[in-house]
Order: C-alpha cells, then sequence, then structure tokens
C-alpha cells in the first residue's frame, strides 16, 4: 500500500534539506539538552536490564545454551527490523517513533513484571519479551541518528555525537553496577520496574523537544519497498556513504574479536580473579568514554575527518596486535583501554559525517542499515573467532585480526574512488556566519559544560 508523501503528511516531520545553522535553530541547545539527558535515562534502565537479564539466566540455569538463546533473541530482530525501521523514520515523525518505541518497551517489561509477580517465570516468557524489546530497538535506534541532525547545527555534529557517545560509554560503567545493586538488593522484578519508570521519563523528556519537520523531495506517493530500494541504491551509489560504511562494517567485524576474547585471554593467561575480568572490562569502557569525552571538547577544531577516523582504525589495528603480544598484565589493560579511545574517536566523526551527506529525507534509511551493521558485526565476529579460539591461542588470533585490520585499510586508502569519495567528505561543514554564536531563544549549555553534563547524567 502506498503511504502518504511526508510533505503532506501532518503526522511526519519536515524540514528543508538546507544545511542547518545556529540562527536556524533557536534553542538548539535547550533541545539537545532534553534529548541527551532523556536518552541517557532510558539508556542506562535498557542496559540495566541487559546485564540483570544475563545474570539472572546464569544464575538460574547456568546453561550456555541459554545464554546464547538469550542473545539470539535479544539481538537479531533489532538487526532484521532496522531495514524496515530506516524506512519508517524516513516516511513517519521520528520523535514519535521514538517515543512510540519507548512507550511499547516499557509496556511490555511491565507485563512482563506482572507475570513473573504472579509467579510465571519460563524461560519463553524472558525469550519472547527480549525479543520484543530488540524488535522496537531497531525501530528507536535508526530514528535517533536520524533525528539528531534535526535539532542540531551542522558544525556542531561532530562534538555532539561525541557527548552521545560519551554517554553511551559511561553507561557502561554505570549500568552493571546500578544493576547489581538493585538485583542483589531485591530481584529481577525489581529491575523491570525500574526499566519501566525510566523509559517514561525518556519519552516524557523527549515530548518537550521541538522538532522541526522535513520535506522530502519526492514526487507523489511511493510504495514502501520502492523506499527501501530507494534506500539501498542510495548506499551503493553514494561513494562517500558506501565507502563509509564498508569501513565501518569492517572495523566493527574485527575489533569483536578483542571485545569478546580478551576475557578468555586473561582467564587463560592472567588468572581466573574476578577482579581481573572486571578491570579488563573498565578499561575498555573508559577508553571509549575518554575517546568520546575528547570529540566532545575538540569535535568542531577537527579540520580533517578522514585522516583522523584511518589513523585511529590504523591505531586500532596496532593496538590490536599489541594485545596479543602482551605479556603484562597492565600493559595488556592500558592496549585495551587504547583501542577504546580509538574507537571512539573512530565512531563519532563517522556518523557525524553520515548525518551531514546523507540527505535528511534518506538518513532513516541510512541509519537502518547502519544499525544492522552495528548489530550484526560484532556477534559475527565471534561466529569466526569463537570457535578459532578452542583451537588456537587467543595471542595469535589478535594479532591475526590486529594485522587484517591495517592491511584492510592500507587497501581501502590504495584504492583511487575510495581515496576520492572519502575526500569529499574530510573537511567538516563550514560554521555560519560570525563564528559559533549562541543560543538564540532557548538556554542550556555548550562546550566542556555540554560535555560535562552529559558525563553526569
Amino acid at each position: 500500500m502506498d503511504a502518504p508523501n511526508a510533505a503532506t503528511d501532518p503526522a511526519a516531520d519536515t524540514t528543508t534539506g538546507a544545511p542547518s545553522t545556529h540562527a536556524a535553530m533557536p534553542g538548539w541547545k535547550r533541545n539537545v539538552s532534553l534529548f541527551l539527558t532523556g536518552q541517557t535515562v532510558s539508556l542506562l534502565g535498557s542496559m540495566i536490564v541487559q546485564y540483570a537479564v544475563m545474570w539472572h539466566l546464569t544464575i538460574e540455569t547456568r546453561s550456555g545454551s541459554v545464554l546464547m538463546l538469550s542473545i539470539v533473541f535479544g539481538m537479531l530482530p533489532q538487526a532484521f527490523v532496522s531495514i524496515f525501521g530506516g524506512v519508517w523514520a524516513d516516511r513517519h515523525s521520528r520523535k514519535l517513533l521514538i517515543m512510540g518505541a519507548d512507550t511499547a518497551i516499557a509496556v511490555i517489561t511491565l507485563g512482563l513484571a506482572l507475570l513473573m509477580v504472579s509467579g510465571v517465570d519460563d524461560l519463553w516468557i524472558i525469550y519472547l519479551a527480549l525479543a520484543v524489546r530488540s524488535t522496537f530497538a531497531g525501530i528507536q535506534t535508526p530514528a535517533v541518528s536520524a533525528l539528531i541532525p534535526q535539532i542540531v547545527p551542522t558544525d556542531q555534529l561532530i562534538r555532539i555525537n561525541g557527548v552521545f557517545q560519551s554517554i553511551q560509554s559511561g553507561m557502561m560503567l554505570l549500568a552493571p553496577v546500578v544493576a547489581a545493586a538493585i538485583y542483589a538488593s531485591f530481584d529481577i522484578v525489581a529491575v523491570f520496574f525500574v526499566d519501566v519508570v525510566t523509559a517514561l521519563v525518556g519519552v516524557g523528556l523527549l515530548l518537550a523537544v521541538a522538532v522541526p519537520r522535513i520535506v522530502r523531495s519526492d514526487e507523489g506517493p511511493v510504495s514502501y519497498f520502492g523506499d527501501l530500494a530507494a534506500g539501498v541504491r542510495y548506499i551503493a551509489g553514494h561513494g562517500p556513504v558506501k565507502w563509509l560504511m564498508t569501513l565501518f562494517a569492517v572495523t566493527m567485524v574485527l575489533v569483536g574479536a578483542p571485545s569478546y576474547l580478551t576475557p578468555l585471554m586473561v582467564t587463560r593467561t592472567f588468572g581466573q580473579e574476578v577482579w581481573k575480568l572486571t578491570a579488563n572490562e573498565i578499561f575498555w569502557a573508559v577508553g571509549m568514554l575518554a575517546g568520546g569525552l575528547a570529540i566532545a571538547a575538540v569535535g568542531t577544531r577537527i579540520t580533517n575527518r578522514i585522516a583522523l577516523i584511518t589513523g585511529t582504525v590504523l591505531a586500532a589495528g596496532v593496538l590490536t596486535a599489541g594485545l596479543g603480544v602482551s605479556t603484562n598484565m597492565w600493559v595488556f589493560f592500558a592496549l585495551g583501554l587504547g583501542v577504546g579511545v580509538t574507537f571512539s574517536l573512530m565512531s563519532a566523526p563517522s556518523m557525524a559525517i553520515l548525518q551531514e551527506t546523507v540527505e535528511p529525507e534518506m538518513q532513516g534509511r541510512v541509519f537502518g542499515f547502519v544499525g544492522i551493521v552495528m548489530t550484526v558485526a560484532m556477534p559475527l565476529s565471534m561466529v569466526v573467532f569463537g570457535p578459532l579460539a578452542d583451537r588456537f591461542s587467543v595471542e595469535s588470533l589478535l594479532v591475526v585480526a590486529g594485522g587484517l585490520l591495517v592491511a584492510f585499510i592500507a587497501g581501502v586508502l590504495a584504492v583511487p574512488s575510495a581515496r576520492r569519495s572519502l575526500a569529499e567528505v574530510s573537511r567538516p561543514a563550514a560554521p555560519p556566519e560570525g563564528g559559533e554564536g549562541g543560543d538564540e531563544g532557548g538556554g542550556g549549555v555548550a562546550g566542556g559544560e555540554a560535555v560535562r553534563d552529559a558525563a553526569q547524567a
């Protein structure tokens, strides 16, 4: 069935495709502050559930198969739905999609909590809840990425993406602590109730965000699958987008190996003490947090973003190989921190480039495919490297993964069409005349204050 053109759909977001400036976005700092605060609260609740469910299933079943199924139900639906979620994000109000997905997740989580309170705690119920939550995450994620450039001036995109990356990394440190405190003091049901509250807080804050509207350039109604096919053609025919997504996908696959296998190397090489495994995770998370904060602080001063991205990918390859040859535990942890830093330094500018380069009416579909890459690439690397870790040493696999990453980026830079395409987006968008300016018509935070507030959220 054909859907109405977003330009005439009163529920659709509409705005022109012209580059946004501070003057064109009065109150943008207030909107961004509300948006990031809401996403922080919502993300915290989701990650608390993620950790608590994993621990609950581990304690109650002690089954590797159960944990494997929980990962399948918790990740694959998002990867599949992201394809369609991207189309919806280009056809309907992104703000309403995010709010609707968060509300649906809250309702499903509340239903699961009430069932468990009544004594129904079969595994299939948890699997079903994980699958439904993952499904709505596939709708929400591309809408969030596509909404950011609607409320952020173009020249501030890299900074705000750095703040967002810092928030996500900070939650990796905070969520396990909060989840452990709630789960140990109460039970899994209490964790679900907390998630319901955080989701509703996120919805309430997003409701107060003023989102401009998107005017699609399509002439007349376009079929749903026509939109989907147009998104595929767009990515395949847009050189910078195609090469950036290829670079991102391969990096995620090869970075997935060290992120999944380092705990195994710690136990085999340095000992099975829990504090060592915890320290390993903390160093990686701190590295990602530090990289995100660095981008948030100096992102607007970066003059060659592609040089930063390719340089950090090369550094990630070298550091990953270094993980495989390190014999000192603290050197190993420090190298893991370094890989975390490089991942943030690569990820935030990449997202900013896509948000700045892709036309507003195509961003939902592009970020839908980005969501698939992010959801599938890391588990895919485990499918490849996991069984190999039972036949070969983790150290050798880390060296191979790092070497492959270095060889890959060198190969990309050796392709003339890739170099030309990436050069097109190496320079950031020119700031509006008069510098960064102020926030006309709204309060909020900027610069270091934005970073500090995001880290505290």
